[in-house]
């Protein structure tokens, strides 16, 4: 079928393709009940996750000093950004009701990305998987502090991790295995920013360029990989470890905003707004959600208007055989953490019955948006973080965000709902990148 004849049948698949904002609800959406019935995970999964890191968390607080406050967990706080909300009404001229807060991610110890959650585990898990298998590791219940040691250094240093990247996943990825003594190889696309690379090289890590997009670097990586009986392959795409570790944030989203004294009920619905490249961060966040919270959470993923690979792979139902450049979208962004041009098939059909639905963003937006909560908020991040925060104004501004809200039938609950904008990065990017991104913004007012 042509594209002309996919416009005509696929509501906002037009303006998708003309690269304007719009906010768009999943047609497929089903309750978590009936979702779970579809897919072959469950809480089970995510608990065997949560359990793992815990049992890397003695090594995590030894080898990264930024852990000690929170022994060894990796996980961030949440942030109420009333100002920055109230600006929001203001910029989309309508009102937002409930409060808003930020997810930041952007501080996540070690990494300081949303990549670090799927990331680190995956690495960690792979390490204690062949270090039970070599016998270093007793069982389980074994001293996780070993894996500073010299000897399991030295076991790990003629192994290699690779992975293909557009920046974040290679500095999680990279940190954590250089930590344990591996060798890694990290692929990069032409997105990736300068000072990533710089980052990983200071730290040991081989970086290879591909002068070209996520996927290509992807595929070269994988390949050079599968070509070394002791290379490891981090698969952005297609790895159920990444996604179980990005799980694990929902779970523990739970407790913080028990901690906060924030409710999550029939009464007091949670709204996510989750920026989204490859799809597994914001996949696996959500099925976490969606296991702890059931049908009370309702979560979004946010990508740039220029590279809406998911979106356009769940509109058209062609998952990752869609390419954003099908449909003649030029897929330019300076949100480079989110700069994907063809989705995670893995990821789109998993999560197909899970997502409720997804917006665009613009570069103006996004860039805009960026200095403005820099000067509300006092919160720095990079342009790809601040893909989710137009969320709550396109769910109370756009005609299908109010059928969506008419059909919750929540027209009373209104002022009880709870928006969370879920940061990426920010914490790491140097002060010069910040500043000239600050500095971008400020020409859009």
């Amino acid at each position: 079928m042509t594209i002309n004849k996919l416009e005509n049948t696929i509501p906002q698949l037009k303006e998708l393709r003309q690269m304007e904002d719009i906010f768009w609800i999943n047609p497929n959406n089903e309750s978590v009940e009936e979702a779970n019935a579809k897919v072959e995970y469950s809480m089970a999964d995510i608990l065997d996750a949560s359990d793992r890191l815990e049992r890397f968390a003695p090594f995590i607080k030894r080898a990264f000093s930024d852990t000690v406050e929170t022994n060894g967990m990796i996980e961030s706080f949440i942030t109420e950004i009333p100002e920055f909300k109230s600006y929001l009404e203001t910029y989309y001229q309508t009102a937002i009701h409930g409060k808003m807060y930020l997810k930041r991610d952007d501080s996540l110890p070690i990494a300081g990305t949303i990549k670090a959650r799927g990331a680190i585990y995956e690495v960690l898990k792979h390490a204690e998987t062949i270090a039970l298998e070599a016998g270093l590791l007793s069982g389980y219940d074994d001293d996780y502090t070993k894996f500073i040691s010299t000897e399991f250094r030295e076991f790990f240093s003629g192994r290699q991790i690779v992975v293909g990247t557009t920046g974040n996943l290679g500095i999680s990825v990279g940190t954590m295995a250089r930590a344990l003594g591996f060798e890694v190889v990290i692929h990069m696309s032409v997105e990736a920013k300068d000072w990533k690379k710089e980052f990983l090289r200071s730290r040991g890590v081989k970086v290879v360029e591909h002068n070209t997009n996520f996927t290509e670097a992807v595929n070269q990586g994988r390949m050079e990989s599968m070509a070394n009986p002791v290379s490891y392959f981090v698969d952005d795409e297609h790895s159920v470890d990444l996604f179980m570790g990005y799980t694990v944030g929902g779970l523990r989203l739970k407790k913080q905003l028990e901690e906060a004294n924030i409710s999550v009920d029939a009464d007091h619905p949670l709204f996510v707004y989750l920026p989204c490249g490859i799809g597994g961060s914001p996949g696996g966040i959500t099925f976490g959600l969606k296991q702890v919270f059931g049908d009370h959470v309702h979560c979004f993923f946010a990508e740039p208007a220029h590279m809406p690979s998911m979106l356009l792979g769940l509109m058209t139902q062609e998952y990752d055989n869609i390419n954003v450049t099908d449909i003649d979208i030029d897929g330019k962004t300076v949100m480079d953490g989110l700069a994907v041009p063809q989705t995670s098939g893995f990821v789109a059909e998993l999560m197909e019955h899970y997502f409720d639905g997804g917006l665009t963003v613009s570069e103006k937006d996004s860039m805009h948006l960026l200095a403005k909560m820099n000067d509300l908020e006092n919160i720095q991040l990079e342009p790809a973080a601040l893909a989710g925060t137009p969320g709550p104004s396109r769910l109370f501004q756009t005609v299908e965000g109010q059928t969506f809200l008419d059909k919750l039938n929540v027209s009373d609950k209104m002022d009880n709902i709870t928006h969370i904008a879920w940061a990426t990065g920010g914490s790491m990017v140097p002060e010069e990148d910040m500043q000239a991104f600050i500095q971008e913004g400020l020409k859009t007012y």
